[in-house]
């Protein structure tokens, strides 16, 4: 299932790196930027988030939000390392993953897993989807958010 623009995005509820839950709802009233990230620290996923650190301070009030199945003290560190600054949710159950359609079977080696497919979403003040990305780029993750944002 492929979520689409103009479409009401998947409301959900997890626990950021702080310990602290946030929910869809506590974002509404701004633009949010989320985006899905398959695992902490690695090289694909650093690279993706320090690449958004790095332009969250021209986007205005829009929040931007990382997601993986890690765990709450996993996602901290990556936070405190590489100084993100904004929430990493621990989608240990893939619940959110699999609402916004990016908990697929992938293939490695030749070994069939379930795993995180690299997508965003960007989504607009009242809950909207404006924007989806599935199999998004690392590198191209901030261009395709700042494009959006123009």
């Amino acid at each position: 299932m492929n979520l689409s623009p103009g479409i009401a995005a998947p409301t959900w509820s997890l626990t950021n790196q702080h310990g602290a839950l946030v929910s869809s709802s506590d974002q509404l009233g701004h633009r949010l930027f989320v985006y899905f990230y398959p695992k902490a620290d690695t090289p694909g996923c650093t690279e993706q988030s320090c690449l958004l650190r790095d332009v969250a301070g021209t986007i205005g009030d829009t929040v931007i939000v990382g997601v993986s199945p890690d765990h709450p003290a996993t996602q901290a560190k990556f936070d405190n390392k590489h100084s993100l600054g904004f929430p990493l949710l621990a989608d240990t159950d893939h619940v959110m993953a699999e609402a916004f359609g990016v908990w697929q079977e992938k293939l490695l080696y030749g070994k069939r897993y379930m795993g995180i497919v690299r997508s965003a979403f960007l989504i607009d003040a009242e809950g909207v989807l404006e924007g989806v990305w599935y199999k998004i780029s690392p590198k191209g993750t901030p261009s395709k958010l700042l494009e959006a944002l123009r």
